[in-house]
């Protein structure tokens, strides 16, 4: 998604029609931010997609152990932790899972996660894409572009519009 976010602005910066020139770190900021608002948009869809149609696209993990505030008994906001979890019973019957069933959050959190390094990474490498106008090798596999033709096309389009 870094890489369509950071060609969609990259094309816009370099026509003719708009007289703004954004700088490389500014296209690798949005590439950033288009990327991770693409992450969360697809999370709000798989939490929708989980409560509407009760499926489960947040796949559930099981876990050990947890920190919860909810069990602190002086009601003063203070992690309490419960370790080596081994069964958990549901209307007094056994998941039989050897653990705590987690719903969703821990799915969530590690795509959040790969999104934020794949965002990360990508960005940067459209910036040194940007700074050397794309003369290495590497960022031109990933990044978008418009094909000549298509690109005199638009630019015929441009010099049409001003005369």
């Amino acid at each position: 998604m870094a890489a369509i976010g950071f060609a969609l602005v990259d094309i816009l910066n370099r026509s003719e029609r708009f007289s703004i020139q954004l700088s490389p770190v500014f296209l690798a900021i949005v590439a950033f931010c288009f990327s991770m608002t693409i992450g969360v948009v697809w999370e709000f869809f798989e939490f929708a997609m989980d409560n509407f149609f009760s499926l489960d696209m947040q796949k559930d993990t099981v876990i050990h152990s947890f920190q919860s505030v909810l069990l602190d008994p002086t009601k003063s906001n203070i992690p309490v932790p419960v370790d080596h979890i081994q069964a958990v019973a549901v209307n007094g019957k056994s998941l039989g899972l050897g653990g705590y069933l987690d719903i969703g959050l821990i799915d969530t959190m590690n795509d959040l996660l790969v999104n934020f390094v794949g965002a990360i990474l990508f960005s940067t490498i459209g910036y040194f894409y940007v700074k050397t106008r794309g003369k290495g090798r590497f960022a031109r596999l990933f990044i978008p572009r418009l094909k000549e033709k298509n690109a005199d096309f638009l630019a015929q389009a441009e010099e049409e519009e001003k005369g």
